[in-house]
């Protein structure tokens, strides 16, 4: 809400005390009466840029042609960049993926863990390609095969013969109400972390999708298996519609 009404008491900024006819606009708070300027929004916006504080971004796709896996990497490159982060995961059937992501990353001194679908599900999903396996480790890519932390271990064999569903799949469903990107990119996230191959104490960038390629990135703090419920989604940087 703005308020540019004038009359003979004029509305003042509560932060600098300048009234409505020496700034160009006064923005209005929750309370009455309450108003900031835009010279006083400048100068926060400059402290914080001072004080090293990043704005939070969210890119939202359209459809599926629009936010491309090239697309979500270059933004999630660019937002890597930003936060200085230092540690990529990225989740790849093929390989194809893991080679797009050190390419778009290559200028920048962060590690590539490319996490694949674990054996058990390559003749339905597709397995890893040894050639573009080679080519993304020449790029400096690791990969990590392993049990997948919520969807794709034990408690699937449990469900598919005595029925029922598992605490960590109603975990999974849960992600999914924002993206199928979001389920994977929060569970490879934790199987790095389970694999010693990214920290979790420092935010890394989750990079995911689906069988159409990656559409999702998310800012994570991970965690182990062991303590979840300590991951935190950081920043929804890039998600599908």
């Amino acid at each position: 809400m703005t308020e540019s009404r004038k009359n003979n008491d004029p509305f003042k900024c509560s932060f600098c005390g300048q009234s409505q006819d020496e700034v160009e606009r006064l923005v209005a708070g929750q309370d009455p009466g309450v108003f900031i300027c835009n010279d006083c929004i400048s100068l926060c916006s400059d402290l914080l840029k001072e004080d090293g504080v990043k704005p939070k971004k969210l890119i939202q796709a359209t459809n599926a042609e629009v936010m491309d896996t090239a697309r979500t990497i270059e933004i999630a490159a660019k937002r890597c960049l930003e936060l200085d982060i230092k540690h990529v995961v990225v989740a790849s059937t093929t390989g194809e993926t893991a080679i797009k992501t050190a390419e778009a990353f290559m200028d920048q001194e962060v590690d590539v863990i490319a996490v694949t679908l674990h054996a058990g599900t390559w003749e339905k999903y597709g397995k890893p390609d040894p050639e573009k396996i080679k080519k993304a480790e020449e790029l400096g890519v690791k990969f990590l095969t392993c049990t997948h932390a919520l969807m794709g271990n034990v408690n699937n064999a449990i469900m598919e013969k005595f029925g029922g569903i598992s605490w960590t799949d109603l975990i999974a469903y849960t992600y999914y109400t924002f993206s199928q990107g979001t389920k994977v990119a929060v569970e490879i996230a934790v199987m790095a972390a389970d694999a010693n191959l990214v920290p979790v104490d420092e935010e890394i960038i989750s990079l995911a999708g689906s069988d159409t390629g990656a559409d999702t990135a998310l800012v994570i703090k991970p965690a182990y298996s062991t303590d979840f419920f300590s991951l935190e989604i950081k920043e929804l940087v890039v998600k599908p519609r």
